[in-house]
């Protein structure tokens, strides 16, 4: 049995983020999910989590600056960031934290829950 952990979703897609929602749900973790950067950012403000799950192009905050902001909170959160933008996000010119993985879109549902599973198992 995986470990359960506490997610912090950030995706604009409305269906994506539902269907993640629903299908992390059902694999035992604990989804928050929000459509942009600013109120995932107040979500981590307010409560911690174990995973942040973002996409990186998103209107207001972007998830790479969620994700500097939410590492400089809590230096121990795991960061997964899910794009259509792989190469642009993996640019050194973005400050994406140390130890960010990024799966790019389209991407199976397996793989996803694998690399959390990973992601968590890596404490």
């Amino acid at each position: 049995m995986s470990a359960m952990a506490r997610i912090l979703l950030a995706e604009d897609d409305d269906s994506l983020r539902s269907f993640l929602t629903l299908n992390l749900t059902r694999a035992g973790h604990d989804v928050d999910s929000y459509g942009d950067g600013d109120s995932a950012w107040e979500a981590l403000e307010r409560s911690a989590y174990e995973v942040l799950l973002t996409d990186i192009v998103m209107p207001g905050m972007d998830g790479i600056e969620l994700a500097r902001r939410a590492a400089e909170i809590d230096p121990g959160l795991k960061i997964v960031f899910i794009t259509g933008f792989a190469a642009v996000a993996l640019s050194q010119a973005h400050k994406t934290p140390k130890d960010a993985k990024v799966l790019s879109k389209p991407f199976h549902l397996k793989d996803l829950v694998i690399e959390l599973e990973r992601v968590i198992a890596a404490a």
